[in-house]
Formats: structure tokens, sequence, C-alpha cells
């Protein structure tokens, strides 16, 4: 049984909410983020919070509760302090550069890839092996992430690719481990 859809969402200072029926625009610092939920599920905007109700206990409508609360903290989070996703590059020569505001990496390919920065995204190089994708919307920050990781996904073998921070990837053996009885 989900908890977390009971618990009113805090609107920090600084930060305007405004819930039109099953709209809600959530306005802070770093921008603006507006999304539309399920007609079923009550968004209530008191002094100093939301809340979030369901019509009943049955199952549909108590997971949309749970993720109608959460996507909206995510709104009031996203306009406050921002998402960020970590990514690193291994691999002899592998590297990734700015190029304007679009992030060119070089992974093996016979050229370099382009990735062009879609909007509400900034990236960050810190070092040529490692690249910060900042933004507001949690989900698009994710998304782009993980188009960066498809262009070269770690292999098994020597575990070259582009990785998450901190993502261990599980390492096969070779054929040569195979014959050695």
């Amino acid at each position: 049984m989900s908890r977390i859809g009971k618990q009113p969402v805090p609107i920090p200072s600084g930060v305007d909410v405004s819930v039109e029926g099953t709209r809600v625009t959530v306005k802070g610092p770093r921008g603006t983020l507006e999304q539309g939920f399920h007609r079923e599920i009550r968004i209530l905007k008191d002094d100093g919070s939301i809340r979030v109700e369901r019509p009943d206990d049955e199952g549909f409508h108590r997971a949309l509760h749970g993720l109608t609360r959460t996507l909206i903290a995510n709104m009031v989070e996203g306009v406050t302090r921002g998402f960020e996703k970590r990514l690193e590059i291994v691999g002899v020569g592998y590297r990734a550069a700015l190029r304007g505001q679009d992030l060119e990496l070089s992974v093996g390919y016979s050229h370099p890839v382009a990735f062009p920065r879609p909007d509400g995204i900034e990236f960050e190089v810190p070092a040529a092996t490692r690249i910060v994708v900042r933004g507001n919307d949690k989900q698009q920050v994710g998304e782009v992430a993980a188009n960066i990781r498809k262009i070269r996904k770690p292999e098994p073998y020597k575990g070259k690719g582009i990785r998450y921070e901190g993502e261990h990837v599980r390492k096969k053996a070779g054929k040569a481990a195979k014959g050695a009885h």
C-alpha cells in the first residue's frame, strides 16, 4: 500500500503553483513546468502545499495517487534545484567535447557522433571522459542521458563504452577462459 500519495507536497518560497482542473503549472527560479494528470485524481492547493486525493481504494486509483504526487514533487524540485545525470566514458581514445551547445562524442566509430542539445537541457563536460546532463524535467534528463548512453553501450568483455557514473558493468570471461580445463 502506497503512503506516498497521502503526504502533501510542500511549496517552497519563490515557487508559484497553479492548478486548473487536471493541469498543474509550476513556476520557479529555474523556469516553468506544466503537466496534465488523470481526471479522476483531485489535486488541491492549500496554503503552502499541494494535496492529492483519490476517489476510492481501487488498485488503479492507488497507483495513480502515488504517481501523481511524485510527479508534482519532481516538478517542484525541478524548478528549484533541477536534476542531473552523470555519465562516464571508458575506452582508449574515447572522449566527449562540447561543440557550441551540442555534444560531440568520439567513441570508436569512424567519425565523431554529434548529439544535438534538446531544449531545456544543458551539457557540461568537466573532463574528456565525463558528461553531465542537467535540466528541470526529471523525465527529460533521464531520457537524454539514456540516449547518450545508447550511442555506445558498455560492452561486457572490456567494459568499453558510455555508462552512468557508478554503474557496475558485469564482465564476461573471454574465449581464452573457456578451453582452459
